[in-house]
């Protein structure tokens, strides 16, 4: 059986376990196991066939397996003994599995907040969703979360704990605590009755102590503060009751991004809640709009000799400017006053049986609160001149009937009443520190202001006001205005002021002979004066080309005027040419 001696046994593929083959010499000449499976330069990886040809060659004998070495018996065929060094397959594919559930766990989590951030609109759903999940993604036994509010309160917004049997005692401790703090904050108020949210690091280790001394030693409790647009509005809170509770910077990371989760949900409650309350206001001032608009006179009286224009351009939907004509019927005429200053339909010849009163007023302030004012102050303007007083007992009556209703709600108002009689032609009128109304004269074209003594209407229940009256010519013009035209300004800070107006009513006046066309050219010259760079530009109407072009005056010197900051009123009286004298 030369063929099967071990000299001639490829040397390639030797027989493991042969103890006295030269490879078994071999193997225990390297001394150890771990050296039987490296894996040299020149050697070859073994396949699952080289494996099965071994155990089919330890499985027969030597008369059936031809590269058994003769005198050796199959039951001497022993494969080695092999200490596994790696972790088993089945124990790695468990650990692997735990991990993907707890990051599938941890991904649910974060899905149920962001899903709460997205699509709840109460926020205490957001809330309370806050508390569950800061303390399952920390492994705590419970959460809470503490709101700093900007009345100076502090409440316990949202507690959680998987023991039930002390989250009853942990929630009365904690709202205790709150509200001890609470009632310290509101009898020991700061300087300048500062928001909680803005005195914070002394509040946030105070309430951190308070709790944990109520809480007892035998609980953990670990805390990191929201944020909302860098001033704390609460604490997000997690406790524990396990003592081998270990709070690492995993879980306090965890805890930090469940805070700014729930400060974004505060601050979109926030947002969304002064955005309801912004249309709401909205919507108001539209209505107190349209009412005020719908006060104001829509068509002019006809009054003999005389005509009129008016425009009201308010700062905000609802103003406190205020004009008003009324028709007030001599004494013995039968006529109703009304019918001629609500249709404009009545005759020059009935006309001549009443005065015209041209009123206009300023209520301090804008907004709704003044339109209120002047809506009152128009109902009992209208009451007091229709029983024929004089211009001076109109004021004097009015101040006394508005006097309390002014004084408690801290305002004010100017007012200018005056009565033209289309007979003679006289203007009588009294003035409640208003600005004085001025007149330009067609005879002498100078401009004289027409003013009397009297206090605001409001500012002393027993004020006097004095009377005064002037004799209009043909051609006169009187301009009745608000502060709102002398006050504005152009984009260096300039003024227009009095003598502004001065002058864009000389021009006017001259250059125009129909009352709405002078009130037309005062907007023009005001919106002019408010975009240009200085106030020798001011005061030249763009729709004069000869003006425009005088000097280095040129169009392209008028820029976008800024927003007007007051009510603007322009009342324009113009008394016509006789047609007798024609």
């Amino acid at each position: 059986m030369d063929d099967h001696s071990p000299k001639q046994a490829p040397p390639s593929q030797p027989h493991v376990g042969l103890s006295e083959s030269p490879w078994a010499e071999k193997v225990s000449a390297q001394g150890s196991d771990s050296d039987l499976f490296s894996v040299g330069p020149t050697s070859q990886p073994l396949t699952p066939e080289d494996d099965l040809g071994d155990l089919r060659s330890a499985q027969v004998g030597p008369e059936e397996d031809p590269t058994c070495p003769p005198g050796i018996s199959p039951d001497v065929i022993e494969l080695p003994e092999v200490n596994p060094a790696i972790v088993p397959a089945p124990t790695l594919r468990e650990r692997i599995a735990e991990l993907g559930k707890e990051q599938q766990r941890l991904q649910n989590l974060f899905g149920a907040l962001a899903f709460a951030l997205r699509s709840f609109n109460n926020l205490n759903q957001i809330l309370e969703l806050t508390a569950f999940v800061a303390s399952h993604l920390t492994d705590a036994e419970g959460g809470a979360l503490v709101l700093f509010n900007p009345n100076g309160t502090i409440q316990l917004e949202q507690l959680h704990c998987s023991d039930l049997n002390r989250r009853e005692q942990i929630r009365a401790e904690m709202e205790r605590i709150t509200q001890t703090l609470s009632a310290q904050e509101r009898a020991t108020p700061t300087e300048g009755s500062l928001p909680l949210s803005v005195k914070i690091p002394a509040l946030e280790h105070l309430l951190d102590e308070r709790l944990r001394q109520k809480l007892g030693p035998d609980v953990q409790l670990f805390g990191t503060p929201l944020l909302i647009r860098n001033s704390v509005r609460g604490r997000l809170y997690v406790f524990s009751c396990q003592p081998d509770y270990h709070w690492d910077e995993r879980r306090q990371q965890m805890l930090r991004v469940i805070a700014d989760q729930a400060a974004v949900g505060i601050e979109n409650a926030e947002l969304t809640a002064a955005l309801r309350r912004k249309v709401a206001l909205e919507k108001e001032m539209e209505i107190g709009s349209y009412i005020q608009t719908q006060l104001l006179p829509r068509k002019y009286p006809q009054v003999e000799g005389l005509q009129l224009a008016a425009r009201c351009r308010v700062a905000s939907k609802v103003g406190g400017d205020y004009y008003d004509f009324i028709l007030i019927p001599t004494e013995g005429s039968p006529a109703n006053p009304e019918t001629g200053s609500q249709t404009g339909s009545r005759s020059p010849e009935e006309t001549e049986a009443f005065r015209l009163a041209i009123v206009i007023g300023d209520v301090m302030g804008k907004g709704v609160p003044a339109g209120m004012l002047m809506s009152m102050t128009r109902a009992m303007v209208r009451a007091e001149a229709l029983n024929r007083h004089s211009p001076a007992r109109v004021l004097q009556r009015l101040n006394r009937a508005m006097f309390s209703d002014l004084e408690n709600s801290n305002r004010f108002i100017s007012l200018f009443y005056s009565e033209y009689d289309p007979r003679s032609h006289r203007l009588c009128f009294s003035n409640a520190a208003h600005n004085p109304t001025l007149w330009w004269q067609a005879r002498t074209q100078q401009i004289q202001a027409l003013d009397t003594e009297g206090a605001l209407i409001g500012l002393e229940s027993h004020s006097h006001y004095s009377e005064s009256c002037v004799q209009l010519q043909p051609g006169d013009v009187v301009v009745y205005y608000t502060d709102g035209y002398t006050e504005a300004a152009n984009t260096r800070g300039e003024r227009l002021e009095t003598t502004g107006l001065m002058e864009a009513i000389q021009r006017a006046a001259r250059r125009y002979d129909s009352p709405q066309d002078i009130l037309e050219s005062l907007f023009e010259q005001m919106d002019a004066f408010r975009g240009r760079q200085g106030s020798r530009l001011a005061r030249i109407p763009p729709q004069d080309p000869e003006l425009l072009l005088q000097g280095d005056i040129l169009q392209e010197d008028i820029y976008m005027r800024p927003e007007s900051v007051d009510d603007t009123t322009l009342v324009v009286l113009k008394l016509l040419p006789d047609p007798a004298e024609n």
